[in-house]
């Protein structure tokens, strides 16, 4: 265990001994989610984990991930923030953004230290993962470090992002490795020169599973369970969402989109 991870316990959690961080209040807007809106409101230093993706759709490796996380660092909660219209994948067609929503709702809904956001949903145009950061900076005090959970083999690939070195500045990152994975010179390297990325790696059990397996196999018609919370497959079933002549309406711009290849 890293001395980060060990100063991780120290922080004000979820559901630590200082008690739950305060939700936003009842009748007033979220700005992020209601379940965390309020951390960091009582000054004392806390972390907060940050997932983004597509989540199309949300799966049991996303969520073990993200309580491993949560667990190593000590993060007070995590939350989830599908893309709007992620500029990374304008080549195929997306579910519709509140169809995502609603399956990672159903995902997290009995976990209390996950929430979701639409804030990407939300906002008009092409979503960029430093315009989210900025948004969230804004709005949490400094007293909140902010913890962009991601797979260590994808680290890079972000580094490669619209305003990186913005996006290394505003939060600290929590890299997932797989049993083996090695952390080589060159991956440090060509990290370095692209931002001054602040990185602590946590090892997470080995779930062989992604969004795009899952899609094909919706395609074929085959089973997804136990690859997905239960709420979330009842979902994709009721909507019959992934297969080869999806609904119109679950299709990110409509009917006209192609449906989903791999």
């Amino acid at each position: 265990m890293t001395g980060r991870e060990q100063d991780g316990r120290g922080c004000r959690g979820a559901q630590g001994a200082a008690g739950a961080p305060a939700a936003v209040g009842e009748g007033r807007p979220a700005v992020v989610c209601p379940r965390f809106d309020g951390v960091g409101s009582d000054g004392a230093p806390v972390r907060l984990g940050i997932m983004g993706g597509t989540f199309d759709p949300i799966h049991q490796g996303h969520l073990a991930c993200a309580e491993q996380a949560r667990e190593a660092f000590g993060l007070a909660g995590v939350v989830f923030i599908p893309t709007g219209r992620p500029a990374f994948k304008r080549d195929r067609a997306v579910t519709d953004g509140a169809v995502r929503l609603e399956m990672c709702r159903a995902a997290v809904a009995g976990n209390p230290a996950f929430a979701v956001s639409s804030l990407e949903v939300d906002r008009p145009g092409i979503t960029y993962a430093v315009d989210t950061l900025r948004a969230l900076r804004d709005h949490y005090p400094a007293n909140v470090e902010l913890f962009f959970i991601a797979g260590a083999d994808a680290i890079l690939s972000i580094a490669r992002w619209h305003e990186s070195a913005e996006v290394a500045r505003l939060a600290r990152f929590a890299a997932a490795t797989r049993p083996g994975f090695a952390v080589t010179e060159p991956f440090k390297e060509e990290l370095a020169s692209r931002g001054a990325f602040q990185v602590d790696y946590f090892e997470v059990t080995a779930l062989a599973i992604s969004s795009s397996y899952l899609r094909e196999r919706a395609a074929r018609g085959l089973s997804l369970r136990y690859l997905t919370p239960d709420p979330v497959r009842e979902i994709i079933e009721a909507r019959g969402l992934y297969r080869l002549e999806a609904p119109a309406a679950a299709v990110a711009g409509g009917g006209k989109e192609a449906p989903w290849t791999p």
